[in-house]
């Protein structure tokens, strides 16, 4: 499970439909209807929060947009609930990972939109984030990629 925080936008169609998905089961897994994924670490930042269930759901609907802006039918009434004023914190050095990491990706799985994005300076975030100073989140497992 990857529940990117940099913005869904950067993402390739596998990236965007994969999200959606993922994002739909850690909506289940939030709300406790799920056996598995239980304890993903790409879970943490929204079982911090007051409400886990309305926190992921504004990031659905982020991504839900992003689909809708792109032609998809994403089914928005599978989302649960959600509150577009909500922000969360993530670190400077969580969004420079991600982007690499999506980059190594798109270099073989989608050549020109790894091109197209390449050489972007300002990362842009999923918008229930906001940047801090800081290394990878403590949460990330992937930290093979270290900056």
């Amino acid at each position: 499970m990857r529940l990117w925080s940099i913005h869904p936008r950067y993402l390739d169609r596998y990236g965007l439909l994969g999200l959606w998905r993922e994002a739909l089961l850690a909506q289940k897994v939030l709300e406790g209807l799920t056996k598995g994924y239980t304890s993903h670490p790409q879970l943490e930042r929204f079982r911090a929060t007051s409400d886990p269930v309305l926190y992921i759901g504004t990031y659905l609907y982020h991504v839900y947009d992003e689909g809708v802006k792109r032609g998809y039918s994403f089914n928005k009434d599978k989302i649960i609930r959600y509150d577009l004023s909500l922000r969360l914190p993530v670190t400077e050095g969580q969004i420079i990972f991600e982007f690499n990491h999506l980059l190594r990706k798109l270099k073989e799985r989608d050549p020109s939109r790894y091109e197209a994005i390449r050489r972007i300076n300002r990362i842009e975030t999923h918008p229930l984030f906001y940047v801090v100073p800081g290394d990878i989140e403590p949460w990330e497992k992937r930290r093979e990629y270290l900056l």
